[in-house]
């Protein structure tokens, strides 16, 4: 049996990389993998696995030719806050699929937010005829039940994602703490510089040291060098930037750090499955939804603070001054708990349910 996987795959993100990896390694062993990739080469490298352009249209249709499941590999991908060509370019393919005749699976998605009439119509159709859903939070779950569309609730695969370790992590300066930013309109130019005071205070006060996370270098890395840049002015202390291709690494890293914050969502996901204390910083509800679901400390970047009435978005905007930062923070890396083993573990063997999900889907 083949199977097209079709993500955000090849495009420098290390989330949506952690999903593929994680779908392949659930994917079962009598599936023949075919990625849809924006970087073929590199894919095909990585993983080992056919790969080809994800928007040549020839190829792609020929590929699904060749097929007999299209799997719809994970994450956000059914959205228009980021782009409207989103929904028209994934639910296209699946609609596609589903003409040809093909298995078809939505697999761990997060939906929304759908801002557009024709969106949440083409969602709503492609999902429709789907052979089997999973999505990996309550807010998707309320969604497809309002469509009256079954579907599985399980955790983000990549909590069942198999960590590597990082070389040269453990030599760095003890204790660590992990931050994994990415450039979004909220975070604005002066947030950005109180966030970096309030690091630099933050580092001065607890002495440990700071490992920068950028997810997607191509638009998280000049954030990591604003930040890095701004520790070395203020002097306040060790600081690094790393930058992972591998996903397995990727999640290896927060094995060896104390505290987390992070707005990237798989930098949160990666981190509590390692044990980590996670403060999450919030521009999305897919973050919002995490926050929730883990009771994580954090705020949220959007200017509608959260209010007791909406406990959707239950985080508190974020403080405008770097002391009121620092402040929670300290507080935070003295008081507060990372999960507890059980937990853990609880969130691993749900996420496991999606693959259960694909041996259903591809095999009665």
């Amino acid at each position: 049996m083949r199977a097209l996987l079709c993500g955000y795959y090849g495009m420098g993100n290390g989330g949506d990389e952690a999903l593929l990896a994680a779908l392949l390694q659930m994917l079962p062993q009598q599936v023949t993998p075919v990625v849809l990739s924006g970087n073929p080469a590199e894919t095909r490298d990585r993983y080992q696995v056919e790969a080809i352009p994800r928007k040549s249209l020839g190829s792609v249709i020929g590929a699904l030719r060749r097929s007999d499941a299209f799997i719809w590999g994970g994450g956000s991908l059914m959205q228009d806050a980021s782009s409207r060509l989103n929904p028209l370019y994934y639910g296209g393919l699946m609609l596609l699929a589903q003409a040809m005749g093909l298995k078809t699976i939505a697999w761990a998605q997060g939906i929304g937010p759908l801002n557009q009439p024709f969106s949440r119509w083409l969602t709503r159709r492609a999902l429709a005829n789907c052979d089997q859903v999973s999505v990996r939070d309550r807010t998707s779950e309320a969604l497809l039940q309002q469509w009256h569309r079954p579907c599985l609730i399980a955790p983000d695969p990549v909590w069942g994602l198999a960590a590597e370790p990082v070389e040269g992590l453990w030599e760095l300066p003890a204790p660590r703490v992990a931050v994994a930013l990415r450039p979004h309109v909220h975070l604005t130019q002066s947030r950005l510089e109180i966030f970096a005071q309030a690091l630099a205070n933050f580092q001065k006060a607890t002495g440990v040291c700071l490992v920068l996370v950028p997810f997607q270098p191509v638009k998280d890395l000049a954030v990591a060098q604003f930040i890095a840049d701004h520790l070395s002015e203020q002097n306040s202390g060790s600081h690094y930037i790393y930058c992972l291709s591998q996903p397995q690494q990727l999640k290896g890293l927060f094995r060896g750090v104390e505290m987390t914050i992070g707005m990237r969502f798989h930098a949160l996901v990666m981190s509590a499955a390692e044990g980590c204390r996670c403060f999450a910083m919030s521009y999305d509800p897919k973050v919002d939804a995490i926050a929730r679901d883990l009771s994580l400390s954090g705020w949220t970047l959007s200017p509608t603070a959260a209010t007791p009435t909406e406990p959707l978005t239950a985080l508190p905007p974020m403080p405008d001054t770097a002391n009121a930062l620092c402040k929670t923070w300290l507080d935070f890396y003295a008081n507060g708990d990372a999960l507890t083993a059980d937990q853990i573990q609880s969130q691993v063997d749900r996420a496991f349910m999606h693959k259960d999900l694909l041996v259903e889907a591809l095999f009665s």
